[in-house]
């Protein structure tokens, strides 16, 4: 299952090294993060998923990213995620950049960034390790031997990490040229404005990782993309905030942004506790896939799936 992308193509730089622009570019964008949807035996749902990509990618979705937390990544299988990444890879058919979700320990993680490789995507997502003892040298090292297994691809950590310094995102990019672009998710916008900078804001691609609720706020601090599990149920929801926000227009952005915002809120709540559950809800209020996901997440309540099938009806779909 292995198909090349045009964008996978580099243009040389100094020694042979690869430029990166095309990937730089797709970061900046909405970076669309898929669900996988599941079977009635609870198995993935390949015919399901290759449908919501194609819908993805008609509606104008330019940059995917299997195996992210919306695609449910924790709850998959080893085999599962190699499944996800093939399917993305092959639907996608160079009409999108890919961006894969990795992550786990180091030899897994290397694992499946050199699987995605030689798929032909061209970057991975690493997953901000949810070890319970990370110390910033430690988040270093584990991104370095990442980088360094794949340094063909553009390498994007996701951070989380409210403690990490911008300097020693800093620190990893010297060592790995590779690492081109941020998901910064965490929820503080003047952090973000000041980690930004501390790295080098032009040296990098920032992604506000919290999706439209915040990409308002991220874009006025630096941000030029941002990642939505909306995408998933109005891809033209997801691409107006991206053309107001390029365009400087914060009053049409904001307006998107109350469209949104009790979705999102539901998405949120209890420690966004429904984040993927409320996405697969209106997908299947929808009739696009079923509403099953696996645990530790839990199907809405009866009560409140009648609210988010409302929401999704009244999006221009």
């Amino acid at each position: 299952m292995t198909a090349t992308s045009p964008t996978q193509a580099h243009a040389p730089r100094g020694a042979g090294a690869p430029s990166f622009e095309a990937q730089r570019a797709a970061l900046a964008d909405v970076v669309a993060i898929p669900v996988t949807p599941f079977a009635e035996d609870g198995s993935v749902d390949p015919d399901t998923y290759r449908a919501l990509l194609r819908r993805l990618l008609d509606g104008g979705i330019t940059t995917l990213t299997p195996n992210g937390n919306t695609g449910e990544f924790y709850a998959l299988t080893p085999s599962e995620r190699r499944l996800v990444t093939e399917l993305t890879v092959e639907e996608a058919g160079g009409r999108a950049a890919i961006l894969v979700g990795v992550g786990h320990d180091v030899p897994t993680a290397v694992a499946s960034a050199r699987h995605a490789r030689e798929l032909g995507a061209q970057m991975v997502m690493v997953h901000q390790p949810v070890h319970p003892y990370v110390s910033q040298s430690g988040w270093v090292d584990y991104h370095r031997a990442i980088a360094e297994a794949v340094p063909e691809l553009g390498v994007v950590p996701y951070l989380r990490n409210a403690q990490l310094t911008g300097a020693r995102l800093a620190e990893l990019a010297d060592a790995c040229p590779n690492v081109i672009g941020v998901k910064y998710a965490v929820p503080d916008a003047a952090r973000f404005a000041a980690f930004a900078r501390d790295a080098g804001l032009e040296r990098f691609v920032w992604v506000a990782g919290l999706a439209e609720p915040y990409a308002p706020s991220y874009f006025s601090a630096g941000a030029t993309g941002f990642t939505s599990g909306l995408v998933n149920v109005a891809p033209s929801v997801s691409l107006a905030m991206l053309e107001a926000l390029r365009s400087g227009d914060y009053p049409t952005a904001m307006k998107v942004w109350e469209q949104i915002r009790r979705f999102e809120e539901l998405r949120a709540a209890n420690g966004s506790a429904n984040n993927v559950t409320v996405v697969k809800e209106a997908l299947a209020s929808l009739g696009l896939c079923r509403r099953e996901v696996r645990p530790p997440s839990r199907p809405l309540p009866e009560g409140e799936r009648a609210e988010v099938a409302a929401i999704a009806a009244g999006w221009s779909i």
